[in-house]
Parts: C-alpha cells; sequence; structure tokens
C-alpha cells in the first residue's frame, strides 16, 4: 500500500507560481511512474504531467506545456510539480498518482487515469484574475 499525500497549494495571482509536493510513504515509489492531475469545479479529472520512474522522460498536456514541470527525487520519495505564469483557468484541485506496474511502456498510458493505482486528497490551487 502507497500512501500519497500533496502539499503546496494556495491562492496567487494570475502570472504567479506556486510549487506542489507529493510526499509518498508505505513503500518507496523509486520504481513507479508518476503523474499529476487536476479537476476543475464541475469538469473532469485531467491529466496535467507524469514522469517516469527513473526520471528520465516527462510529459505535459499541451495548456501547460513551457510552463509547468514535473520532477522527483526519489531518494527522498517525493514529486514535484513546479507551476510557472499561472493563469485563471488552472485553478483545480491537484492530485498526484502513482503506476507502480502496466504491461507496456509509460509513454502509451501516461495520460490514463486507469493506470494509476494510488492517489492522494488533493491540494486546492487557485489562480485570481
Amino acid at each position: 500500500q502507497v500512501q500519497l499525500v500533496e502539499s503546496g497549494g494556495g491562492l496567487v495571482q494570475a502570472g504567479g507560481s506556486l510549487r506542489l509536493s507529493c510526499a509518498a510513504s508505505g513503500r518507496t515509489v523509486s520504481n513507479y511512474d508518476m503523474g499529476w492531475f487536476r479537476q476543475a469545479p464541475g469538469k473532469e479529472r485531467e491529466f496535467v504531467a507524469g514522469i517516469t520512474w527513473n526520471g528520465g522522460r516527462t510529459y505535459y498536456t499541451d495548456s501547460v506545456k513551457g510552463r509547468f514541470t514535473i520532477d522527483r527525487d526519489n531518494a527522498k520519495n517525493t514529486v514535484y510539480l513546479q507551476m510557472n505564469s499561472l493563469k485563471p483557468e488552472d485553478t483545480a484541485v491537484y492530485y498526484c498518482a502513482a503506476a507502480p506496474t502496466a504491461p507496456g511502456p509509460y509513454s502509451s498510458r501516461y495520460s490514463l487515469a486507469i493506470w494509476y493505482d494510488y492517489w492522494g486528497q488533493g491540494t486546492q490551487v487557485t489562480v485570481s484574475s
């Protein structure tokens, strides 16, 4: 069993930055692919960013490319999402997720929530205009 706890959310003005953290416990996630998803009010949960177990590859949804950066520190069992140039449309609850095992490469499934077995409770990000 893996527990994931997000932190770092808050209220910022448009153009500002936040750095989200996802701390894992219960088991090491050093060999897990990791992802960030978000859910805005009245909308479905959507993929934001993903990273392979060794940090060698990263993936982003088009709307955040060039603004958000996902990285990880396996020694600390932690995954991060650096969010710059925030926009009001980034307002959402952000969730960390872990994918321990799946057939095929992560490149074929990184944006699909079905592949992630463990989820945090989320952290609120609000961007004012």
